[in-house]
């Protein structure tokens, strides 16, 4: 009997621990999947939560390189996107612009930029500039202006030719002619007052050109 008593007491022993063993496993797996669960949940608020952080880094990436100023072109180095040219003249005082050749019968040939004029009269010397493109003067000088008259002792002298061809180049120098075609007629072209009135529109820097024979000296 004590023999029997003794191995019930260990089967139930035995079973004692088993169902221990059973509740102890039962609670680590519930806490293991408790564990997971959590994780799950934790993984998912952060993937929730990740676009939200990403724009938000975005954005404040983008506020910072919006806060900082462009470099901004000056005034003065900015392009103007379309061209006016000021200057209707700039080819022309660079030998690029096109001459109006006309008809070789043509009197006085028009194969110039501006071309000189001298006359002279019984009472009074005269002196004119004109454009290709123009009958009108652009420049002019007479004895006939007071401010030249009364400085002479004759109005149709040498001497009023001289003066009248050192006006005349002041004046091209002020507008910016220094070349110009003159042919003068060949009885007259030797003649003292002629002869005065070029070397003062030379001496005053004006370049005289012939229409074909280049520089007249």
């Amino acid at each position: 009997m004590g023999a029997v008593s003794e191995v019930a007491q260990s089967e139930a022993d035995i079973i004692g621990m088993s169902k221990k063993g059973l509740l102890i496993t039962a609670r680590e797996d519930m806490a293991l999947s408790q564990v997971s669960r959590s994780v799950r949940l934790l993984l998912g608020q952060i993937q929730r939560r990740r676009p939200a952080l990403l724009s938000n880094q975005t954005a404040r990436c983008l506020s910072q390189a919006a806060s900082q100023p462009e470099p901004s072109a000056d005034e003065n180095e900015a392009v103007n996107p379309t061209f006016v040219n000021r200057n209707p003249r700039n080819l022309e005082q660079m030998a690029l612009a096109v001459k109006d050749r006309g008809w070789k019968t043509t009197w006085p040939h028009q194969e110039f930029y501006h071309r000189l004029m001298f006359s002279r009269s019984q009472h009074h010397v005269t002196a004119q500039v004109f454009s290709s493109c123009s009958p009108i003067p652009v420049l002019s000088c007479s004895t006939k202006e007071w401010a030249v008259k009364k400085e002479l002792a004759s109005t149709n002298c040498v001497a009023a030719c001289q003066a009248v061809g050192e006006v005349l180049a002041h004046r091209c120098q002020q507008a910016g002619i220094t070349r110009m075609v003159y042919r003068a007629i060949p009885w007259t072209y030797r003649s003292d007052s002629v002869q005065s009135f070029r070397a003062a529109m030379k001496a005053g820097g004006i370049i005289l050109m012939s229409m074909q024979l280049g520089f007249t000296g």
